[in-house]
């Protein structure tokens, strides 16, 4: 299955179908080049240059590496697009022939491949198709567009770093702000929406288990913090199914633990990397004061010192939950629609992966905003799956290569008749 005649054509889709190989060959350099976050100054280089060319005035350096592209356009609404510039430390295993050979020292020291494992090379091919046809429609519409080429999206940063840098202060502040992102588990073309909350809250959580080491032969001599992480590990799974609602939605993963030197000694400490996830403020709190709780309250029953108990924190690059405002999801679901037809935009749940372009609707809530899915996977590759034959690579894969035209296509159409209607003379 895949999504590519419109059902009704019309100047938007005839411009953006022209435009579409040009876009297409941004599409490739960007994916043949991508960078890491925060490190995006060829890419956003790029950007700024393309919106220069199609008469927006372009401030560069916003929170970094951001871009911001003004175009002015008489009086009326004013309207934020946001494209995400930031690759993945992946590398890449899809064969194509324009494949990343990035490699590079992330800011951790590892060396790593780079790849848009993430589907950012076709966020910003979109950007610049989109933004060439609202300069070239002029005509059509009046009031603001504001295009933002934003870094780190990828470390949960980049979204703040604009803000603290004056995005709402400097710049014309929006009445609304669009973005999409790309699907892995969507057909190729087709649209979703998720009304109200639509991506999770993110919290990384350090968690460092002390304990008293000593000699593995003589375990009375000691407290065993490797123990102690297998009882609190145990214990954190009561928060999910014991202590949230279970009509409410949340996520505690333990995704390492790393303690001891060898076969013989008992070590003195453990540490423990937790991914924790909610959408409502009051569950991310519950989340995060019972992971507290348990940690200590599992020390304390083993018998470890007051001045070893266990440290717990909340790292800062916290994602908050995503929402989706009414009344302009639902516009723009009627809008698509009618547009594209209805088997092309569809419903979709809620997903427990993390936006931050969650962050410019919570800075003023007054904003309406709407980031919604452009399907990427393939048609070969959905009825492969469809019929159980092989599953799907997610977002994030190594493997996850986009229908980047149907990507592209339909998320430029989608994303200009979005501004050209909340804009209309």
């Amino acid at each position: 299955m895949t999504f590519t005649t419109p059902a009704l054509a019309d100047p938007v889709h005839d411009a953006t179908q022209a435009a579409l190989p040009q876009l297409m060959e941004f599409y490739r350099d960007f994916h043949s080049n991508p960078e890491l976050s925060l490190h995006e100054v060829k890419t956003a280089a790029k950007l700024a240059e393309e919106a220069r060319k199609a008469g927006f005035k372009v401030t560069e350096k916003v929170g970094g590496t951001g871009v911001v592209a003004v175009l002015e356009n008489g009086p009326g609404p004013v309207v934020l697009i946001r494209a995400d510039m930031d690759g993945l430390p992946v590398t890449e295993q899809t064969g194509l022939a324009f494949a990343s050979k990035v490699r590079t020292t992330s800011d951790e020291g590892i060396e790593t491949g780079v790849m848009h494992a993430c589907g950012h090379d076709t966020h910003m091919a979109s950007w610049i198709g989109t933004l060439r046809n609202l300069a070239a429609m002029k005509s059509k519409w009046h009031g603001t567009v504001i295009m933002i080429a934003q870094p780190a999206e990828e470390r949960g940063m980049g979204a703040k770093a604009m803000l603290d840098d004056g995005l709402f202060t400097r710049f014309p502040k929006p009445q609304y702000a669009l973005a999409f992102h790309d699907s892995a588990g969507q057909p190729a073309g087709q649209i979703g929406i998720t009304a109200g909350y639509a991506l999770a809250n993110v919290d990384s959580v350090d968690v460092i288990v002390k304990g008293v080491g000593g000699h593995g032969a003589y375990p009375q001599t000691t407290k065993d913090p490797i123990v102690l992480a297998a009882r609190i590990v145990t214990s954190l799974q009561t928060l999910v199914s014991r202590e949230v609602d279970p009509q409410e939605a949340a996520v505690v993963t333990v995704g390492m633990i790393k303690g001891g030197s060898t076969h013989n000694i008992i070590s003195s400490e453990v540490t423990m990397l937790l991914t924790v996830r909610s959408f409502k403020p009051e569950v991310r709190k519950l989340l995060l004061d019972g992971i507290a709780r348990i940690a200590k309250g599992e020390a304390i029953a083993a018998g470890v010192p007051d001045d070893r108990l266990p440290e717990v924190k909340v790292r800062d690059n916290f994602t908050p939950a995503t929402f989706n405002t009414q009344p302009i999801t639902s516009r723009m679901q009627a809008l698509w629609t009618a547009r594209f037809g209805k088997d092309r935009v569809v419903e979709t749940k809620a997903v427990m992966g993390g936006e931050d372009f969650s962050r410019y609707w919570l800075a003023d809530n007054s904003i309406q905003s709407l980031i919604f899915w452009v399907g990427g996977v393939p048609a070969d590759k959905w009825a492969a799956s469809d019929n159980g034959k092989k599953p799907l690579p997610s977002l994030h894969s190594p493997f996850w290569a986009p229908d980047a035209e149907a990507v592209v296509g339909t998320a430029t159409e989608a994303m200009t008749s979005a501004a050209l209607d909340i804009l209309k003379k």
